[in-house]
């Protein structure tokens, strides 16, 4: 190839790229309110369960301690076990919440556009 033939497929590469950019920043603020909203209510949901948790978890070891013949420890022990798997249950949700398809225009113009450049259409 010539050097004219190097400088216009240079210049169409970066348009290209300047477009997918442009693009990919315009997607990143739409997609910056639902990742916000969505932090901060599952920040907000595990605060909330810690609190309710903490309560909960007095009441409920003095009333396993009470209904069962356990030990303290044995009692704490199984308040312990189930709040892991309220946490489990809780970061799931929250996990699910963020989870997404991130940039989607994007990734659909990268794969018209390595096409286009390849000849596959």
């Amino acid at each position: 190839m010539n050097g004219k033939t190097m400088g216009r497929v240079t210049a169409l590469i970066s348009s290209v790229m300047d477009l997918h950019v442009r693009i990919a920043l315009q997607e990143a603020d739409r997609e910056k309110r639902r990742l916000v909203g969505g932090g901060v209510m599952l920040g907000m949901g595990l605060t909330l369960m810690a609190l309710a948790l903490v309560a909960a978890e007095l009441m409920l070891v003095l009333w396993i301690k009470g209904a069962f013949p356990l030990s303290w420890l044995q009692a704490a022990a199984a308040v312990a076990a189930l709040d892991l798997f309220l946490a489990g249950i809780s970061l799931r949700i929250g996990g699910q919440m963020l989870k997404g398809p991130y940039l989607p225009e994007t990734t659909a113009g990268l794969v018209r556009t390595t096409r286009a450049l390849t000849g596959k259409f």
